[in-house]
């Protein structure tokens, strides 16, 4: 089976992207999802983070609370290192576990959805790369929305990330999601045609 990589910056849609991808029949693993599983109320890895950060991570119900620990992150590198420690080993666990899984059904094909693919330094083992872009003042907008943040909030995360300019210099295959939901479904059909050619899968498998 062969696993390519899907990413983008905030707000710029890939999740609306990764979702498409699915709705024609192509397995997509998100890095997210299983990021909100490994730190699930009871995990060990739960348990590792209110020793390193404070029980106040936690809501009422114990469950992790997010904005609580971003606020303790955020613009301390020592502190986001320390999370990252934490939680990217088990994330890197769960995706293996997954990719397992799906090798065995037989899929020849899977998308891995991560927000931070470049940074993380996982593009090379995940190509081709696809980047979904979208101009800044609009990736602004759509996650204000979206997060119920600030455009400085917002303005703050964006910078520290790769520029969505960098990834899209970098990437294999674009996907530009400024348009109507319907183009940019559109551009991700050939996108995944292209994917399918590169990797030698049958693209009919998808319908594209």
């Amino acid at each position: 089976m062969h696993i390519f990589g899907l990413t983008g910056g905030i707000g710029s849609g890939k999740s609306s992207i990764g979702r498409y991808f699915q709705s024609l029949g192509l397995p997509v693993v998100d890095a997210d999802v299983l990021a909100r599983e490994a730190v699930a109320k009871g995990s060990p890895a739960l348990a590792e983070l209110v020793e390193a950060f404070g029980a106040d991570i936690l809501d009422a119900d114990g469950n992790l609370d997010r904005k609580a620990l971003a606020a303790k992150v955020f613009g301390n590198e020592s502190a986001r290192q320390k999370l990252n420690g934490i939680t990217h080993p088990r994330v890197r666990e769960l995706s293996v576990q997954r990719f397992s899984e799906l090798g065995q059904t037989g899929e020849p094909l899977a998308c891995y959805e991560v927000p931070l693919l470049f940074e993380s330094k996982m593009a090379e083992m995940m190509r081709p790369v696809v980047v979904v872009s979208v101009p800044e003042e609009l990736q602004i907008e759509r996650a204000m929305a979206r997060d119920d943040a600030t455009r400085e909030e917002i303005a703050a995360r964006i910078q520290h990330q790769l520029p969505l300019s960098e990834k899209v210099r970098q990437a294999d295959f674009v996907i530009d999601n400024s348009g109507t939901p319907e183009q940019s479904q559109e551009r991700a059909r050939e996108v995944l045609r292209g994917v399918c050619e590169r990797v030698g899968v049958d693209a009919s498998r998808y319908g594209v």
